[in-house]
């Protein structure tokens, strides 16, 4: 590392000042076009540094799979963990047992009015983790349970960290939240909270693991390669993306994810200057609660797509007009007119509003970082990660949108870029330790990211259990990917079974879900083997019809009730046989 520039005096832990010296040390050392300048890096510092107490930082995380964007580059990091404090000792209302995890509310099949109703008569805890998307993704840096946990114990003050469950779960913990938390149950006898200065030693808030180590220390990474893998003409654009890891601080495991910092679009940034009437050198508290000039707080910090309540409020009490002022107060009842909208769209909205900067910054929620499963082994490329990002790019009211961190990846970052980055564990997406267990795999799109891993992972131990890849795309012709590489793995023997679905290949569109049933016998003669079944990618359609799919054709072949098939299911669930990475 450089010469330290974090002062010894300055107010910071040990683990803060470390982190901090090499951040800084290899933000203002970047060349990409996209870095922030090394003077308003000083800026940040000098701002953290002339306080009189450390400050309290957050970092957040978002899960967008391989499907959704992601990032490169200076991407801004918000710095240490959140101090997480040991369990109220008495067994108070805020805390979760493993018959709690397993409750009705602990199902992301059920819509959160559902679960919230299932919960309703519960601890705050309870209540929270019922509002939470239940996907147990990670992309919050916590679990849905230990995040409740967090919300519950008054440790965890940012709301707005479930990136699957969005607004609708934001509003509805907000509303937990105002209606009031539960009292630890060991209040009266509890020790005084740490002073600011003296954060509490960051702890597991349950068993289950938290990014919040990684996610909070994040090291500079290297891209060396990116190309396209689709094919002349396919409409999607989805790069493979190679980045080489600095040293053994970053160590994953197949199953794992990449978390990458992302920063936002320069031309959306000076689009929304332009609609504040600001030059971008205005400084500002960015999101994640340093000082900035305003265009690096935008561009760095701030989430330019997901729109607040905070906002639409501070935006449609700056209009001049009535119309406009009406309009914008609207959306606070109609998700629906948010669906697509961003942050750009309600200022456009209100032309007559002057929006006083500071206060704009301060409504914006943070960016977060992406999470991309890992499509490599380490046996395969020590010392590498590769990542399999599909580009988002829609139109809405004639604009052009962009994924934030994939339109990075797929047009701008290019090798010899760099990257903040930490791998998100999975502890049980991941090859089985029997490495004479059947694996099926199903990975449509770039779901088939990690799937690519398993294989290698495989290939390189020679494991000899058996595999099936089950894998669907737009047109075989230029949409499957690494198609020559799962064909080699076929022709070898690593892949025992290949199983292909083109949806637009034929007049009729076919998914991986119908090739699930047409090899049913066969699925649930693997599964009576003791195969283990790996699902990968979209949650919202994909993963709820293969799931549909498996309870068929497991009452049809294993001649079944409907409950007997449910049964089976829970209890694949419960021997860590059946595993989603969904998002």
């Amino acid at each position: 590392m450089a010469a330290p520039i974090i002062p010894e005096n300055a107010p910071f832990t040990e683990e803060q000042r470390t982190w901090l010296n090499g951040f800084f040390a290899g933000w203002m050392a970047v060349e990409n076009a996209g870095s922030m300048a090394p003077d308003a890096a000083k800026a940040l510092l000098a701002s953290q540094t002339n306080g009189s107490t450390a400050p309290s930082f957050a970092g957040t995380a978002s899960r967008t799979a391989s499907a959704g964007s992601s990032s490169t580059g200076a991407a801004t990091a918000t710095a240490t963990a959140t101090a997480v404090a040991e369990p109220p000792a008495g067994g108070g209302a805020e805390e979760l047992t493993a018959e709690d995890l397993e409750g009705p509310w602990h199902d992301s099949s059920l819509n959160i009015d559902e679960r919230m109703e299932m919960a309703k008569d519960k601890a705050s805890a309870h209540k929270l983790m019922a509002a939470m998307a239940q996907l147990d993704c990670g992309a919050c840096g916590y679990m849905c349970d230990t995040y409740a946990l967090a919300i519950a114990r008054r440790e965890e003050p940012d709301l707005t960290l479930c990136s699957p469950g969005g607004r609708e779960t934001e509003r509805m913990l907000k509303k937990v939240v105002k209606d009031g938390l539960d009292a630890p149950a060991a209040e009266a006898s509890a020790a005084p909270a740490p002073a600011a200065s003296k954060p509490a030693a960051a702890k597991p808030a349950a068993a289950k693991p938290s990014a919040h180590t990684g996610r909070n220390t994040p090291v500079r990474t290297r891209v060396s390669a990116i190309r396209n893998l689709n094919g002349e003409g396919s409409a999607k654009h989805t790069v493979h993306v190679e980045v080489d890891l600095p040293d053994d601080r970053l160590k994953y495991k197949v199953g794992d994810s990449l978390g990458v910092y992302p920063h936002n679009d320069p031309g959306l940034v000076t689009q929304i200057q332009y609609a504040l009437r600001a030059h971008g050198t205005e400084h500002v508290v960015a999101p994640h609660g340093i000082e900035a000039p305003l265009s690096d707080a935008l561009r760095f910090t701030a989430n330019l797509k997901d729109v607040s309540d905070d906002l639409i409020e501070l935006v449609a009490a700056s209009a001049k007009d009535a119309d406009e002022k009406a309009t914008v107060e609207a959306l606070l009842e109609d998700d629906d007119a948010l669906e697509n909208a961003d942050v750009l769209d309600v200022l456009k909205m209100a032309p007559s509003a002057i929006v006083d900067v500071k206060k704009f910054s301060q409504a914006l929620r943070k960016l977060q970082p992406r999470l991309y499963s890992i499509a490599s082994s380490p046996k395969a490329h020590p010392g590498q990660v590769h990542l399999t990002i599909a580009k988002v790019m829609y139109t809405v009211k004639d604009r052009v949108r962009l994924g934030v961190a994939s339109s990075m990846f797929a047009d701008r970052l290019k090798p010899g870029d760099t990257a903040l980055s930490y791998v998100h564990a999975a502890p049980d997406f991941t090859v089985p330790e029997d490495a004479s267990a059947p694996m099926i795999m199903v990975g449509p799109g770039t779901g088939v990211a990690p799937f690519r891993a398993f294989l290698e992972e495989r290939a390189a131990t020679e494991s000899p259990g058996k595999n099936w890849l089950f894998f669907g795309d737009q047109h075989e012709k230029t949409d499957y990917l690494y198609g020559d590489e799962f064909a080699q793995m076929k022709k070898s023997g690593v892949l025992s079974r290949l199983s292909l679905a083109f949806s637009r290949d034929q007049d009729e569109k076919i998914y991986v879900q119908h090739r699930m049933l047409e090899e049913g016998a066969e699925l649930y003669k693997w599964l009576e083997d003791g195969a283990y079944f790996f699902v990968c990618g979209d949650a919202k359609r994909m993963a709820g019809d293969v799931d549909k799919a498996l309870h068929t054709l497991i009452a049809e072949h294993g001649v079944k009730s409907e409950d007997e098939a449910k049964q089976y299911i829970a209890n694949l669930k419960k021997e860590k046989r059946y595993v989603r990475d969904v998002y």
